[in-house]
């Protein structure tokens, strides 16, 4: 009902008309898509090859995986506002650090956009990739150990065992989750609006966020319809990822 609802209010051609005139949407659109391409893809490829150094049985490496798991574990307003705070000009860790190695003040980090943006998919990284890790974790435990063995006896390197045991049993597993962080993604509100607020200037807006801008200026119907543009980019991801399911 809820979405039926937003449809029907966001149904009239003069919203998306002003939308479109509205630089802010084609810069928090830019932005989305850098976002999902840039902090998917980085997520993944880490959580890949964390999920090897976690199988590991060592007693270290499991201890540490406790502590690795912390991020997703604790919920995200105290999780990115401790960036936040590490990222404060004035009395944040990571100038007080520069400050005292090179005897220089620190920049205002959130105060350029580019930076700004950065960090925010620096904190939906750090916030979500312990889960993406688990994922893969338990697919490479799936995967039968016999095949390994019999590779080391036919001499096969690291990389060749990924190569042709480890990423062939996992494939549909890794764009199956591809696929599916790409749509939590790109719904991501607390990354960006936790940390930067959609500052400076509007400019680190995404889909997720615009909504809200347009609410804090009365412009419902553009806050519906900055909402209703994004099922463009939902529906293909989620059509790809059932048709994967149903093989």
């Amino acid at each position: 009902y809820p979405v039926g609802y937003g449809l029907w209010l966001a149904r009239h051609p003069e919203s998306y008309v002003r939308l479109v005139a509205d630089p802010i949407f084609f810069r928090s659109l830019v932005n989305t898509v850098v976002f999902i391409i840039v902090a998917v893809n980085l997520k993944m490829v880490v959580a890949l090859f964390l999920s090897g150094f976690f199988l590991n049985t060592r007693w270290w490496i499991k201890a540490l995986s406790v502590i690795f798991i912390l991020p997703w574990a604790v919920p995200s307003i105290p999780t990115i506002l401790s960036m936040r705070f590490m990222l404060n000009p004035e009395w944040g860790v990571i100038n007080t650090l520069i400050f005292k190695l090179t005897g220089i003040d620190g920049p205002n980090w959130l105060n350029d956009p580019t930076l700004a943006l950065s960090f925010s998919m620096l904190a939906h990284i750090w916030k979500s990739l312990p889960f993406w890790t688990l994922i893969l974790l338990a697919g490479r435990m799936a995967i039968p150990a016999e095949q390994y063995e019999a590779a080391s006896v036919d001499g096969a390197t690291i990389w060749q065992k990924f190569r042709f045991i480890t990423w062939p049993s996992m494939r549909s597993l890794y764009l199956t989750s591809t696929i599916l962080s790409m749509i939590w993604t790109l719904g991501d509100f607390n990354s960006v609006y936790l940390l930067t607020g959609g500052g400076p200037a509007d400019l680190t807006h995404v889909l997720a966020t615009l909504g809200i801008r347009y609410l804090r200026l009365d412009q419902v119907d553009l806050s519906l319809a900055s909402i209703v543009v994004a099922l463009p980019l939902v529906l293909p991801l989620v059509y790809f990822m059932m048709k994967r399911l149903s093989k």
